[in-house]
Parts: structure tokens; C-alpha cells; sequence
């Protein structure tokens, strides 16, 4: 789907009748169609982004994979919008559960005929000495479908594991949770997931590698 397309379904009866991995789902499309109205990239990010795009093997398409339960979907989606939008890059968003939520271990990557598990399979995200099935996934290619790097989850410098990793983390209660992300913090992060892969894309156009 289209950033429109996709924003309009999951405020369908189709959609919120789907399982998530937190409860009934809630219809965010306003919030996302919000947040979109709201993304800015700096002079900085725009032009550099730009400059990765003119390239001959520079980026051309962007494929998400997103669930907007998700918090990290929610921050970063509308962003990478905004950049397809800027860029003039080809954006498509694919689900990563069908009917059934899929949790973020792997025995359950097979298991939902309806689900995009085949292509949430070349994404899987490898930390801790576990396996996971983690969203949003924000992968480019070059005009001829050739891959060139993919961003994961949030950007490194949101410790997100380490803020709600016991009882007494900042982030554990669902109140804390919920007041982070109204906060300055949650933008900045945003911030940061771009220069994150603006850089990533510049080390593979001048260096041949991420």
C-alpha cells in the first residue's frame, strides 16, 4: 500500500478486527495522518537525501513493513513518508501479521498463511542472542530492485531495552510510556532515525558497504 492507502485501512472494520500483540486495536489513522502534517526533515537531511537519490545506483524505492500497534511504526512511519515524499522515491507499506498477531519470536513466522512472514523473513532482527520479528522495517532498493540497506526498530542512540528493562525503568509503567511519547524525546528520536539512514545510504554509495 501507499502511505494514503495504508493510512486508510487501518481505520477499517477489516483492520481493527485483526489481532495485535496489546489488546483491541485502536484506529490511528488521524494520528498518523497528523503526524505526517507535522514531519519536517531539516535543510540538511532534505539536500543530502536528495544528493543520495541523484545518484546513478542511489535509492529509488523505499518498502516498509509496519504495524501501527506499534509505537516504533507509528514515530518513524509518517517520516518515511515525508522522505519518499521530498525524494520523489517510490514508497509501498506491507503488513507484517495477517489475521492472527504474530509474535516477535520466529516459530510463528510460518504460521499465518495470510501474513507477510516470506518478506519479514529477510528482515529478521538479530540482538540479545535472540531472533525477532521487529517493526518498522524501512528497507531501499535502487531503481532496479537491487537492495542497499534497511533500518530496523529505532535508531541507535534510543535505548529503548535499556529504559524499560525492569520495574524500576523509566519507561516501565504504561503512564511513563505514554508521557515519553508526547514528549520533546520522542522527536528527536524521529530526528535521528533520518540522519541514521541518510548516513547508512551515504556509506553505501561511497563506500560500497553500510
Amino acid at each position: 500500500m501507499t502511505f494514503e492507502e495504508y493510512v486508510a485501512y487501518i481505520g477499517t472494520p477489516q483492520n481493527l478486527k485483526r489481532e495485535s500483540g496489546m489488546g483491541p486495536r485502536i484506529d490511528f489513522s488521524a494520528t498518523l495522518r497528523d503526524a505526517f502534517e507535522k514531519s519536517r526533515l531539516s535543510k540538511d537531511q532534505e539536500a543530502a537525501l536528495r544528493w543520495l537519490v541523484a545518484l546513478p545506483n542511489g535509492p529509488a524505492k523505499i518498502l516498509v513493513i509496519s504495524e501501527e500497534f506499534s509505537s516504533d511504526c507509528r514515530r518513524d512511519l509518517p517520516t518515511f513518508a515525508r522522505m519518499a515524499e521530498l525524494s520523489g522515491m517510490e514508497l509501498r507499506i506491507f503488513r507484517r501479521d495477517g489475521q492472527r498477531f504474530s509474535d516477535a519470536s520466529i516459530p510463528s513466522l510460518a504460521d499465518e498463511p495470510d501474513s507477510n512472514a516470506d518478506i519479514m523473513a529477510e528482515f529478521l532482527n538479530h540482538k540479545n542472542g535472540q531472533t525477532r520479528q521487529s517493526i518498522p522495517v524501512c528497507a531501499f532498493y535502487n531503481s532496479d530492485m537491487d537492495y542497499l540497506y534497511h533500518f530496523t526498530e529505532y535508531p541507535a542512540i534510543y535505548h529503548k531495552d535499556r529504559l524499560a528493562q525492569n520495574q524500576d525503568a523509566p519507561l516501565h509503567g504504561e503512564r511513563e510510556f505514554t508521557e515519553l511519547l508526547e514528549s520533546p524525546f520522542y522527536h528527536i528520536w524521529t530526528s535521528a532515525t533520518v540522519d541514521e539512514i541518510i548516513s547508512a545510504l551515504h556509506r553505501k554509495a561511497v563506500l560500497g558497504v553500510v
